[in-house]
């Protein structure tokens, strides 16, 4: 099996090699293990709910369910998407909290080698380091790791880290 990274390299070892989904906020690329990964919805509109903190993007029907929904960009701090946005479905460990994951769009599966893993810098901001597992270098340009265990709605309320982002104003002056 070949893997990304440096360079193409032949995998000596199974156990070294991990399968990420890739995808997108704006022109950055991200990874999930696609073990993490329950189901990729594709695009969905969103349906709002009022007085959420802006990470978070809406609610959208899964299965018979309402599925609370994580805004990437806004955990970014960047611009809301204008056309409607990828859901990937992740769920915790336990199995005890299901959510989606709102992305522009998603990529393929990229197989890299467990020690091509980065660490981050030391320059990334507190909310990078937080979300961010480290990054991997391919052919394209830096694949950035996260872990869908700090994505959880709830998780990211109890960190705090992220409060500062829900007073972020639109474009005509009224906050997000």
């Amino acid at each position: 099996m070949k893997i990304l990274g440096r360079e193409e390299v032949e995998l000596q070892d199974e156990d070294d090699a991990v399968s990420l989904c890739s995808m997108f906020a704006g022109s950055d690329s991200f990874g999930i293990d696609t073990g993490k990964i329950r189901e990729v919805l594709g695009k969905r509109e969103l349906q709002r709910v009022p007085m959420a903190p802006t990470y978070i993007g809406g609610v959208v029907p899964y299965r018979g369910e309402v599925l609370t929904t994580v805004n990437f960009r806004a955990l970014l701090g960047m611009s809301e998407y204008a056309e409607s946005s990828c859901v990937l479905v992740l769920e915790d460990e336990a199995g005890g909290e299901r959510f989606g994951l709102v992305v522009d769009a998603v990529g393929g599966v990229v197989t890299v080698s467990r020690k091509m893993l980065e660490a981050n810098p030391c320059t990334l901001e507190v909310q990078g380091k937080w979300l961010f597992d480290g990054a991997y270098k391919t052919q394209t340009g830096l694949l950035v790791q996260l872990d869908p265990q700090k994505l959880r709605p709830s998780r990211l309320a109890e960190t705090g880290l992220f409060k500062q982002r829900e007073n972020v104003q639109r474009g005509n002056g009224e906050p997000l």
